[in-house]
């Protein structure tokens, strides 16, 4: 007989959510954490006086050595350095010509803790994009599909925004938005006026500004304007597995969190072809042993999930476990940026902000949709900021004492910063491979990530950077800089820090790993919800879609359960 009902495999962003949904439907649920066990009194450094931080909050040399690519994230600093994995004790490769950045980190509630909270649905024209123009597989469902659970989540998560009635960009369930400051708003007037098929709105942000009863008996409170959300927040103003959906699922009595235990494969019972469990290593023993359950869901991210199934390969799976397709690993895909921009904005130097709102501005996507692209499909959309410089400005000048004192305590003119985040198209050829004979120290095979741009994304950025020239210059801004639109790079894979795509859920299993339940084609007990499922991922940030599908598919499982299929 299995211990649990249900595994779940990884506590981030969309397995709490599946934790959550099975546990309130009355299931014995075990969540299986490769990290540690996370306090907020003990791991979260937001009340930490600036002056209090090792090192004035600077990267060191052992910083640089140990996390050479985890410190290149903008999350990363001396108080946030506890939430990512030291790159020395955790190798990947990649294929030769290519540079994959893998960011991530191993504790209860994964990167749900140091995400950047924007938070946006997929449209209708995302989900028919595929079918559309050729590229990936269709999306077995469509926007229909998914509304009604992304209402259900907004509303336990709390987002805010703005209703703007976008088909590029569908409303949502939303407390009240940050405001835009006064240089946004002028900035506003001038795009909108100058191109009337793009709109700046507020970011969508999953940060409380009304919080709900629910949200307050959870222990949540309203966000405080403090933008120390990437060092924890002690008040669970913004959605995180800790603050939210472990919270729920533990309260039901039915959550058992096994953390420091790292899932090496799947577990399939001969006679039936069904997922019976994991097999784990403790990551502080390195002992082995087995959990089982009626039902796996694979959430330990988009890049670990596809390790584990092809780890789990056998004599009747010999490429990797549910893979009859041949898709598994494959259509790895991220979310490009480099078209970035910044610029002074004249004006409006009697005025200031209060607090530090953790959001910006949003421009939906354009190109595609409301303007004609050449080169490319598809599209991008923006997210940026204008605020006042501050003390900071004053490190490049000269003087001592007053003189110092004085241009340190005097505000800057208000510079607005914007980046254009790019979809990137499904090809087979991007792809995750287990290395033949290298292993990590708990001797799981190492992964090699090989994923390259191609030249659709290299048109996309190149047209996103001299569109964010063309809309600064219309905005009036002075000592604008962006970057050569015609030598303009996309930042490497992997800095979107949007994985997904490797295990996609389609309409044929001849062609996909997964049907539109997010169930395993081969393996009808075995679910995934993490990116991997995702057959294309649109230019928005895809995790508001990780907890809505998480969300449904956890309900459908249960469905099945309870009736006796799986």
């Amino acid at each position: 007989m299995a211990e649990f009902d249900v595994i779940v495999v990884g506590s981030g962003m969309s397995g709490g959510w599946v934790a959550k949904e099975m546990c309130e439907q009355g299931f014995k649920v075990a969540v299986i954490e490769r990290g540690r066990s996370i306090s907020p009194t003990e791991d979260y450094s937001d009340f930490i006086n600036p002056w209090d931080v090792e090192h004035l909050n600077r990267k060191t040399a052992q910083d640089l050595e140990d996390y050479r690519i985890q410190s290149e994230v903008y999350a990363f600093q001396s108080y946030t350095r506890q939430f990512w994995v030291k790159d020395t004790e955790h190798p990947y490769e990649t294929a030769e010509g290519t540079d994959f950045r893998w960011l991530r980190g191993y504790h209860e509630g994964g990167k749900s803790i140091m995400w950047a909270r924007q938070s946006y649905r997929l449209s209708e024209i995302d989900f028919r994009a595929n079918k559309t123009d050729g590229h990936g597989v269709d999306w077995p469902v469509r926007y229909d599909d998914l509304s009604p659970w992304y209402d259900y989540v907004e509303r336990f998560a709390g987002i805010s925004g703005s209703v703007e009635g976008l088909e590029i960009l569908p409303d949502g369930i939303y407390q009240p938005p940050h405001d835009l400051t006064c240089a946004e708003l002028d900035f506003r007037d001038r795009i909108e006026a100058e191109f009337p098929g793009r709109r700046v709105i507020p970011g969508r942000a999953a940060n409380l500004t009304e919080p709900t009863q629910e949200q307050m008996d959870l222990g949540r409170g309203k966000c405080q304007a403090r933008n120390h959300c990437f060092q924890g927040c002690s008040f669970g103003a913004y959605f995180s597995s800790n603050s939210a959906t472990l919270p729920a699922a533990r309260r039901t009595g039915n959550l058992t969190f096994i953390s420091d235990r790292a899932v090496h494969k799947v577990i399939i019972e001969e006679a039936t072809g069904k997922a019976a469990g994991v097999e784990t290593v403790d990551t502080k023993t390195g002992e082995r042993s087995r959990v089982t359950a009626r039902v796996v869901f694979l959430n330990a991210g988009t890049i670990p999930s596809t390790m584990i199934m092809l780890n789990s390969a056998s004599e009747q799976a010999p490429n990797g476990l549910g893979n009859s397709s041949g898709q598994l690993g494959r259509n790895l895909m991220d979310h490009h940026s480099g078209a970035r921009g910044s610029a002074i904005l004249p004006g409006h130097l009697d005025k200031h902000t209060f607090g530090r709102r953790p959001n910006g501005f949003y421009i939906p996507r354009f190109r595609n949709h409301t303007e004609e692209a050449e080169g490319f499909v598809r599209g991008y959309g923006y997210q940026g900021g204008a605020m006042r410089t501050s003390w900071w400005s004053a490190m490049d000048k000269k003087g001592i004492g007053d003189e110092l004192k004085f241009d340190a305590r005097t505000p800057g003119p208000w510079r607005i910063s914007v980046v254009a985040f790019g979809e990137v198209l499904p090809n087979e050829r991007n792809q995750i491979r287990l290395h033949p004979n290298k292993t990590d120290k708990w001797g799981f095979p190492i992964p090699i990530l090989d994923a390259a741009w191609g030249e659709n994304e290299r048109n996309m950025v190149r047209q996103a950077t001299r569109d964010t020239r063309a809309m600064l210059e219309a905005a009036g801004g002075i000592d604008i800089q962006t970057e050569d639109p015609e030598t303009v790079e996309p930042a490497p894979p992997g800095i979107g820090i949007h994985e997904m795509g490797t295990a996609r859920m389609g309409r044929d299993p001849s062609t996909s790993f997964l049907n539109k339940w997010n169930q395993s084609w081969d393996i009808p007990n075995l679910f995934i919800t993490d990116g991997s499922f995702m057959s294309s991922g649109g230019c928005q940030n895809p995790s508001l879609t990780y907890m809505a599908f998480s969300a449904r598919a956890a309900n459908h499982a249960a469905e099945l359960m309870k009736d006796g299929t799986i």
